[in-house]
């Protein structure tokens, strides 16, 4: 089976070794000139660095270089995901500086013609039929710029307007006035750097997110939000063991514990006396999310090199005395030469039509994946790494670990209309939740292990209860999750061994939009050894 992936960040790269260990022959396509997704240098923005400490941030067969600083920059992400693909031997399957233009199903829609070209180039484009397509371009990859009123006047007076990943170099803005628009860990991470430089930093907040510290007094970070436990203080669709107790009678516990957290969090960032305590309390989070402080923002704040300016938006771009300027709703204006936008991301493949698009979603716009993965109506097509999440590494190798087993037939799925219902049902869970505001059809952090778990349990393939009961107090290691690859190979090699036989005869089985319970199994490549590859185990 041949098998397209688009995307070489840590959903791309995982899933291609995964799936070549699975005995798939795999193409990955990246339009950028390296590896890396978000951590490519044509994507870092300065100042950018990790949410997650070195020893929770990485796929499980392969850790972060011991030399490495606990809290890792752009640059240092991407070098490890450059390693990951030279010791898997990735390096000839990747086709770098391309970019796929356009994916259609074929007549029968048994597989995909793959239409490339090179990246930012106008040549023609390039077509290759493929048995299916894992779309791995990440659901970060298309930022969200509002449509600021005003724009054309203002970029023609020399305002530019750029989403975070698309601002590089410090030096244009030096002795510029900046408008950051955002709270989130890009907005505050890009506005410390920008301080150094430019005229004036403003900062402009719709809304104030909880932040942490690395260190809250002298307890770290990982071991508050990177376990099982920082999780399970947050409420999930379902409850189940120690959760039960948490949402339950001991809600008045989880509650104190998150008052305390949120009070010794703000104090150690002056949060009150920087008028940057968000509405509602730390314990009541469920409408919003934590992300990691910046370093030196607080302080940036303090001695006035950033202003921030807290619920406001801006209301219209526009010229002001010949100057690009940014008015705020309040009717305040602000002197922008530059506006750069930390303002989320869209849920878009860019490459398929607006007719695929539809099958996809529900009427909202989300995706109907199942498990984050699969479409319940569009066949020979998978996601991966579709869960943010702070696991997003482990999250989206897991992903590919249930796609290879889905295609070598070691996945029986419910009925159609049963996954629709369980994805109707988390949508409305995190509208609910995040009032709205949520990637569209992506999880929200920090629910990582809760998908995890579900992805390996579909599976069988779950890691044992001693190693989850470790996880409650202790930061969450990739490490252990090295061996589900090589199980779900050897779990699955009779369905891939009579998969390869029915191939020969009828075509592969695809996935149907109703009816009962189904497995799947297309593979046409023989089984790998319970071992599959170098890197098990490190």
């Amino acid at each position: 089976m041949k098998i397209a992936v688009v995307g070489a960040g840590f959903g791309g790269l995982s899933a291609a070794k995964v799936l070549r260990q699975s005995g798939f022959d795999v193409t990955v396509f990246e339009k950028t000139p390296d590896v890396g997704g978000v951590w490519s240098r044509t994507r870092r923005y300065p100042g950018l660095q990790t949410q997650n400490d070195k020893g929770t941030y990485h796929l499980s067969d392969l850790p972060m270089p011991a030399h490495y600083p606990q809290w890792l920059t752009g640059e240092q992400v991407q070098r490890y995901l450059e390693s990951y693909a030279d010791l898997f031997g990735l390096g000839p399957v990747l086709r770098l500086s391309t970019e796929v233009v356009s994916a259609e199903l074929v007549d029968g829609e048994t597989g995909w013609r793959i239409g490339f070209r090179p990246a930012g180039s106008d040549e023609p484009v390039t077509w290759e039929r493929y048995d299916h397509l894992t779309v791995a371009n990440g659901i970060f990859s298309d930022p969200y710029i509002p449509p600021f009123p005003g724009r054309e006047d203002f970029v023609a007076a020399g305002g530019r307007v750029l989403a975070a990943g698309g601002f590089h170099d410090l030096e244009t803005a030096r002795g510029r006035h900046v408008v950051v628009v955002g709270h989130g860990k890009s907005s505050c991470d890009v506005a410390v750097p920008l301080s150094d430089v430019a005229a004036q930093t403003h900062l402009v907040a719709r809304e104030l997110l909880w932040k942490m510290p690395r260190k809250l007094g002298p307890v770290n970070y990982k071991y508050l939000l990177l376990t099982r436990m920082g999780e399970g203080l947050f409420r999930y669709i379902t409850l189940k063991g120690f959760e039960r107790f948490l949402h339950g009678p001991g809600d008045g516990v989880r509650q104190a514990m998150l008052r305390r957290v949120g009070d010794a969090a703000t104090r150690q960032l002056k949060l009150r006396e920087l008028d940057l305590v968000p509405h509602g309390t730390f314990a009541d989070i469920a409408r919003s999310t934590v992300s990691l402080a910046t370093e030196g923002f607080p302080e940036r704040v303090a001695d006035g090199r950033i202003t921030v300016h807290r619920d406001r938006v801006i209301s219209e771009l526009l010229v002001d005395g010949g100057r690009p300027a940014a008015r705020l709703a309040d009717g305040t204006v602000l002197p922008a030469d530059l506006v750069i936008c930390g303002t989320g991301f869209r849920q878009h493949v860019p490459f398929f039509d607006a007719a695929l698009h539809a099958r996809l979603e529900d009427g909202a716009g989300n995706f109907m994946l199942h498990r984050q993965i699969l479409p319940i109506d569009v066949p020979c097509l998978t996601f991966a790494g579709y869960n943010s999440s702070f696991f997003s590494p482990l999250s989206a190798e897991m992903a590919a670990v249930w796609i290879a087993a889905y295609l070598r037939g070691g996945v029986t799925l419910p009925g159609a209309e049963e996954m629709r219902a369980q994805v109707r049902d988390r949508l409305a869970w995190m509208q609910e939740r995040t009032g709205g505001h949520h990637a569209r059809g992506t999880n929200i952090i920090p629910f990582s292990m809760h998908n995890i778990d579900e992805v390996l349990d579909e599976l069988g393939l779950n890691v044992g209860p001693l190693t989850r009961a470790r996880q409650w107090l202790l930061p969450v290691d990739p490490g252990a999750y090295r061996r589900v690859t090589p199980r779900m190979i050897r779990r699955t090699a009779a369905t891939a061994a009579r998969s390869r036989a029915g191939r020969m005869a009828t075509e592969a089985a695809v996935p149907t939009t109703d009816g009962p319970a189904r497995a799947v199994a297309t593979s046409d490549a023989a089984p790998l050894p319970a071992e599959p590859g170098p890197g098990v185990g490190h």
